[in-house]
């Protein structure tokens, strides 16, 4: 015997005598849905109140064992998850699983999944100082880049005309990441070769605009808001990176005649090194990432919640 819950008014009120899409869970096929079709069918007179049903997986918790759920009482609030995670870590663990499937919800897998946002956001970063000239590379193979990004465009493509594959869509743009970062090998001195921004910055603007378009924004975390305490604490770090940088200049510098002596002023000049070095871990543990390129520096300030701790080099 099947349950009846008459609950067509309240709906029509608002989306009227027919739906597009409803969604739902896995286990609301039937009887529920099917039970909400028939009540709605027969209120409206129609033959087809809602033209798709998408019905998703569930988020478990301990593994396969139960999923979240309200009743249940072993669910996490938004405000609670936020205090860990960000949005845009929760938003790629969701694409990591298909739709249709159960999701494994545990520290373990939204790490994963942080981890993966980190080095996303840290190639986009090698690759914008590669394209100001600030990160000192070996000759780029630009054609195999090239083709690298038309295939992982066909690749993202059809993933996502089959059904919606979304693990697979992301897999392709990190392995398009995978071969960026292979060419991105930083050198001492410069390069013989001539520069190939131009692949980059294609690579960059599309890896953009995919996660853009699920949600998960890669935007220029230097750029801040017209709050003056923000604008105020961008000029701060900005002249102590600068002035952090002189110093570290200065301490690499070797002006002495002879190797002996050259050596001898680098080991005078460690204290310095290793005063650069303690500045930058210390703001590492403010969300401050200092990065130190061949002739220059960049920052970025991170999100508290997807920092990534690593001791200065």
């Amino acid at each position: 015997m099947w349950t009846i819950k008459l609950f067509t008014e309240p709906p029509s009120l608002v989306f009227g005598s027919q739906l597009d899409i409803h969604s739902g869970g896995v286990d609301l096929a039937f009887p529920h849905h099917e039970n909400e079709i028939a009540q709605c069918e027969a209120f409206h007179q129609c033959k087809q109140w809602g033209n798709y049903f998408l019905h998703s997986g569930h988020l478990h918790v301990k593994g396969k064992e139960e999923k979240m759920s309200k009743s249940l009482k072993n669910y996490i609030t938004i405000k609670d998850f936020l205090k860990t995670f960000s949005p845009d870590v929760f938003r790629l663990f969701c694409m990591r699983s298909s739709y249709r499937a159960a999701i494994d919800y545990s520290d373990g897998t939204m790490l994963e999944a942080k981890h993966l946002l980190l080095v996303v956001a840290a190639f986009v970063e090698d690759a914008r100082a590669y394209m100001k000239g600030q990160l000192v590379c070996g000759p780029i193979r630009d054609d195999v880049l090239w083709e690298r990004l038309c295939h992982t465009q066909e690749a993202v493509r059809a993933a996502l005309a089959d059904d919606f594959d979304t693990p697979a869509a992301v897999d392709a743009i990190m392995d398009l990441i995978h071969h960026g970062n292979r060419q991105l090998k930083a050198r001492t001195k410069e390069p013989g070769g001539p520069r190939s921004p131009a692949v980059f910055g294609s690579i960059v603007s599309y890896i953009k605009q995919f996660f853009e378009t699920v949600g998960i924004s890669l935007a220029d975390r230097q750029l801040v808001s017209e709050d003056s305490s923000r604008a105020t604490l961008h000029s701060v770090v900005e002249e102590l990176v600068r002035f952090r940088l002189k110093v570290r200049q200065f301490a690499l510098a070797t002006e002495a005649a002879t190797r002996e002596a050259g050596r001898q002023q680098l080991l005078d000049r460690r204290p310095l090194l290793e005063a650069c070095d303690t500045l930058r871990q210390d703001l590492a543990a403010h969300g401050i990432s200092i990065k130190d390129r061949s002739s220059t520096s960049t920052w970025e300030l991170l999100d508290h919640r997807t920092q990534d701790h690593k001791p200065g080099s």
